[in-house]
C-alpha cells in the first residue's frame, strides 16, 4: 500500500476544505480569494523549494500536460464559484463531486486503471454518503437561474474530473514540485484578470488570513493533491477526494454552529468508512 498517497490525498481533501472558512471570514469576493490562494500558494512553495535547496527543478520544463492543468484548476474553481451565484450551493456541489467518479469511470475505460468489483461498491458508496450528506435534496426555487448554474456547475466538473485524470498522465522525470508550482502559478495567471476586475479593498486583517489562504487550501492542498495523484490510481484519489465535503461540513458545525442532521450524520460516516475500507484494499492487494 502505497500510505504515503492515502495519507497526501486525504490531507489534501481536508486542506481543500478549508476554503470557505476563509472565504466566510474575509468576506472577500470568491475571484479575490481564489487568485491570493494560487499565487501564493505558488510563492510559498517558492520559497519552500528555495529552503531545501530544490528550486533548480522549477528551471525545467514543466511539459504541456502541466501548463493545461493549471488552466483547469482556475477553471475549476471560477465555474464552481459562478455556478453557486446562479444556484443553491447544494446543486453546485451536487453536480462538481460526480468528477471523482467520472474520472474514475474514465480511467477504467481508457487508462488501463481497472476498477474491480469492491472498487465499483466503494465508489457507489461515497457517492450514496455524500447525497446524504446533501440530504438527497436539490433545491429548484423560482425566480433563480438554475439551467445556466448547472450547466457552470457542470463545465466545473469537467475541469475536476480533467485534472484528476491529467495528474495521472504527466511524464514521471517531472518533478513533483515543479507540477504543483507551475500549475499553481498557471492558474494565478488565469484568475489576474477576474481579481483586476473587482479589486477590492484589503484591509491588514485580511492580508493575514490571505496569507493563511495561500499557505493551507493553496499550497499545502493542491501541492498534497499533485503529489498523491503522482501515486495513486485516479479511483483511489477519487474515493478518498469525498473527505473534502466532510470537510465542509464538519468546519460549518464547528466554527459556525451550522446543525447536523442524523442523515448527515449518517452519510459523514459512510464516506469514512467507505475511506478506510479503500485503504485497507490497496493495502491488502494493490488494486485500484
Amino acid at each position: 500500500m502505497d500510505t504515503t498517497g492515502i495519507t497526501l490525498a486525504i490531507l489534501s481533501a481536508l486542506f481543500m476544505g478549508t476554503i470557505g472558512v476563509f472565504s466566510r471570514i474575509t468576506e472577500l469576493p470568491a475571484e479575490t480569494i481564489t487568485f491570493f490562494r494560487l499565487l501564493l500558494g505558488a510563492g510559498f512553495l517558492a520559497i519552500f523549494l528555495l529552503a531545501t535547496r530544490q528550486a533548480g527543478t522549477l528551471r525545467r520544463w514543466p511539459t504541456w500536460p502541466v501548463i493545461v492543468n493549471g488552466a483547469l484548476l482556475a477553471g475549476f474553481i471560477i465555474f464552481y464559484v459562478q455556478a453557486m451565484n446562479l444556484t443553491s450551493m447544494a446543486n453546485a456541489i451536487m453536480l462538481v463531486y460526480l468528477a471523482p467518479v467520472a474520472a474514475s469511470i474514465f480511467a477504467h475505460c481508457f487508462m488501463r486503471e481497472r476498477l474491480n468489483l469492491a472498487g465499483w461498491i466503494l465508489i457507489g458508496l461515497a457517492m450514496l454518503g455524500f447525497a446524504a450528506m446533501m440530504e438527497f435534496r436539490l433545491d429548484f426555487a423560482d425566480g433563480s437561474n438554475h439551467a445556466a448554474g448547472l450547466g457552470l456547475a457542470a463545465l466545473a466538473m469537467l475541469c475536476y474530473a480533467s485534472f484528476i485524470l491529467m495528474n495521472r498522465r504527466i511524464r514521471p522525470h517531472v518533478p513533483v514540485m515543479t507540477r504543483a508550482f507551475y500549475q499553481l502559478l498557471v492558474g494565478a495567471l488565469v484568475m489576474l484578470p477576474f481579481f483586476l476586475h473587482t479589486r477590492p479593498e484589503i484591509t491588514p486583517v485580511n492580508g493575514l488570513w490571505l496569507l493563511a489562504t495561500g499557505l493551507i487550501p493553496g499550497f499545502l492542498a493542491i501541492t498534497f493533491a499533485v503529489a498523491a495523484l503522482s501515486r495513486l490510481p485516479a479511483a483511489t484519489f477519487g474515493t478518498l477526494a469525498y473527505f473534502e465535503p466532510l470537510a465542509v461540513v464538519f468546519f460549518g458545525w464547528s466554527l459556525f454552529g451550522e446543525n447536523l442532521s442524523g442523515l448527515q450524520l449518517a452519510g459523514c460516516a459512510t464516506i469514512m468508512g467507505t475511506g478506510c475500507a479503500k485503504a485497507l484494499i490497496a493495502s491488502r492487494t494493490g488494486s485500484s
